[in-house]
């Protein structure tokens, strides 16, 4: 890499950390390791990360408490890393700004291609020394998905929005241009929607499609990928 990137791993699982440190450093990165939020603090205001590795089960502060510390005092990449990889702690995460997330055990090739493009993502905005600035809208399609409102906008119109559409956007936002299964987006439509008599993952889909998509018929946004489920395709 033409520049040294520099990350923070945040586990209380101390070979883990110091796994993904030696890795990591391997790899190019300048890396420090933090095995609580206590100590994560103590190392921010004289190490400013590019991308934070921040284990979601931790004891005090867990990581869903840190995602919101980090993201408002830092511009940095964070990828949530969980041995319970439960949808609700994930759309949680993700709400409160983590860019991705990876379970244990993960395959440390598959988390540096993942946090590379965390890092093509976050590093086209401001600098990580930047001041914070919140961005809570994010563009699908047509629309405007504003994150903490939990409200998408057309222009000037607010389109209708269910609990489990916001849901499976967050997780479409959350992996741009990877293909997910119809099992994974079902598996999480029936942990956050009640509704037992609509159980195909398609129809969901056609409903968002309706609503994010500039032609419905045509959709560019989110595609169907045959025999394996839909991929977000982020500025099409």
């Amino acid at each position: 890499m033409s520049t040294q990137y520099q990350m923070i791993v945040v586990d209380d699982e101390i070979d883990i950390a110091e796994t993904l440190a030696d890795y990591f450093e391997m790899q190019g990165f300048a890396v420090k390791i933090a095995v609580n939020g206590q100590e994560l603090k103590k190392i921010l205001p004289e190490f400013t990360p590019h991308i934070v590795l921040l284990d979601l089960n931790m004891p005090g502060e867990d990581g869903l408490t840190l995602t919101r510390y980090l993201r408002e005092q830092t511009r940095a990449g964070i990828i949530m890393v969980t041995a319970s990889a439960g949808q609700v702690d994930m759309v949680v995460g993700l709400e409160m700004g983590a860019d991705d997330y990876v379970g244990k055990p993960f395959d440390l090739r598959a988390l540096l291609a993942r946090v590379r493009s965390v890092l093509r993502r976050t590093q086209n905005e401001l600098p990580a020394n930047a001041q914070p600035v919140q961005d809570a809208r994010k563009k699908i399609g047509k629309c405007l998905l504003d994150v903490e409102m939990r409200k998408l906008w057309d222009g000037e119109t607010e389109i209708p929005l269910t609990a489990m559409e916001y849901d499976l956007l967050m997780v479409f936002l959350a992996n741009p241009n990877r293909p997910l299964s119809r099992d994974y987006l079902l598996e999480l439509a029936h942990k956050t929607d009640a509704d037992p008599f609509d159980r195909s993952i398609d129809s969901r889909i056609t409903r968002m499609r309706k609503k994010i998509e500039i032609d419905p018929d045509k959709p560019s946004t989110i595609k169907t990928v045959r025999s394996v489920g839909y991929v977000y395709i982020p500025n099409a």
